[in-house]
């Protein structure tokens, strides 16, 4: 399912800073995961998570999905792909794919298992500057790119210092998946949580939600396994999502609109997290 790109005609897609009126940024591309792992009897989901460290700019502190920015070599990977998918949507899978193996140690979207210890090396060596595409010709890893659902994707309507047009996926984690490790540079704190756990952990001031975060959190308290949630994102094909302020009662909220299968679509500016 190739995700649709923003038109100018939709009403909630922005050109200027609200703040400021001055024109948007060129955001970065980037694309990140939301790892299921289904509860064997029957309970919620328990999602992948990573907590930023606090000295990076962008999210600082806060908890997220695994992901970060695409890149030329992603690009590069995608164009040798058959897929079928806009060469921009293909690259932004093989980003997240690429991103979720450097900050988690996991092997999501790849044709077939990549062993454990290989996996491991490549994790290294990417750390230290290999590319993907050299390491996957290397081990003969083919990726998937259709084991990724598209779920959402998130543009802010502010000039911040960093600014990131995010694709945001679904995807399941296999049963021998699930050693998984920080990689404490970018991230400091790894764990597994349900999305109705990490709401609760956030309003007891436990860990930082972001607001896409949150409101994606919310959304993905409505699912009881992997395939609720593929079922759900069918029935809402993605947009881009830009939030906007809209004043209620003399108080300023964020606001996304209301179409989009988020159950909350509102929070007043002051408490709002936007990273």
């Amino acid at each position: 399912m190739a995700t649709r790109e923003p038109q100018q005609t939709d009403p909630h897609i922005q050109t200027h800073d609200p703040r400021t009126g001055e024109p948007l940024v060129t955001a970065s591309p980037a694309a990140t995961i939301i790892v299921f792992r289904d509860c064997p009897d029957g309970g919620a989901p328990e999602l992948l998570m990573v907590e930023r460290s606090s000295h990076m700019v962008f999210a600082g502190g806060a908890v997220v999905f695994p992901g970060g920015r695409v890149d030329a070599d992603d690009h590069a990977i995608a164009a040798s792909v058959d897929h079928g998918l806009d060469p921009d949507e293909a690259a932004a899978r093989v980003a997240a794919i690429r991103e979720t193996v450097e900050e988690t140690g996991l092997g999501i979207g790849f044709a077939a298992p990549p062993e454990r210890e290989a996996l491991a090396q490549a994790r290294a060596a990417l750390h230290g500057g290999t590319p993907f595409s050299e390491l996957c010709r290397e081990a003969g890893w083919a990726l998937d790119l259709a084991a990724l659902t598209p779920f959402a994707r998130w543009r802010p309507p502010f000039n911040e210092r960093r600014v990131f047009d995010t694709r945001f996926y679904l995807a399941r984690c296999d049963e021998h998946d699930h050693i998984v490790e920080v990689d404490a540079t970018e991230n400091h704190h790894l764990f597994w949580a349900t999305a109705a756990e990490a709401l609760t952990m956030a309003d007891e001031g436990k860990v930082k939600l972001i607001f896409p975060t949150r409101r994606n959190m919310e959304r993905l308290a409505q699912f009881g396994c992997h395939a609720e949630a593929v079922d759900h994102a069918a029935r809402f094909p993605v947009r881009m999502i830009m939030p906007f302020i809209e004043e209620r009662d003399g108080q300023p909220f964020l606001c996304i609109p209301e179409d989009m299968g988020y159950p909350v679509t509102s929070e007043p500016m002051g408490s709002a997290m936007r990273g």
